[in-house]
């Protein structure tokens, strides 16, 4: 059995694939500029880039997997592309919020309320598609 290439999703693969790229440079131009090669080394600057990209680490490749097998399941394009955007922007703002304080910012918090809510409406198509077919 072929299984066709989830396109949609695959786009917003591609996109955070090249976001992480960015957030990877900040990091290394950041440790370069520091000259701190392991942790923060109590820099500001070096924390708020290196948490950006942790973060952006422990969040995206569970709800992109989810934006993923939800399409393969065969939910519709247009649910599948504003998930991929919800997760842009909450990406986003998550990214921009940190990378000014490593407190509480609201652009920081709205990105993570998103990101949850993508996780979860991502796994409730998913479970919804997956009992349907049987």
């Amino acid at each position: 059995m072929t299984v066709a290439m989830p396109s949609i999703s695959a786009l917003y693969a591609a996109l955070f694939g090249l976001f992480a790229a960015v957030l990877t440079v900040r990091v290394i131009l950041n440790r370069v500029k520091t000259g701190i090669q392991a942790a923060d080394g109590g820099n500001a600057q070096l924390g708020q880039a290196i948490r950006a990209h942790v973060n952006f680490a422990e969040q995206v490749p569970l709800a992109l997997l989810l934006i993923v097998l939800a399409e393969v399941a065969g939910t519709p394009g247009g649910i599948v592309h504003a998930l991929g955007a919800a997760l842009v922007v909450a990406r986003l703002a998550n990214a921009w919020g940190l990378s000014r304080s490593l407190g509480p910012t609201m652009p920081r918090q709205a990105g993570a309320g998103l990101t949850v809510l993508v996780v979860a409406a991502a796994s409730l198509l998913l479970l919804y598609r997956l009992l349907a077919a049987h």
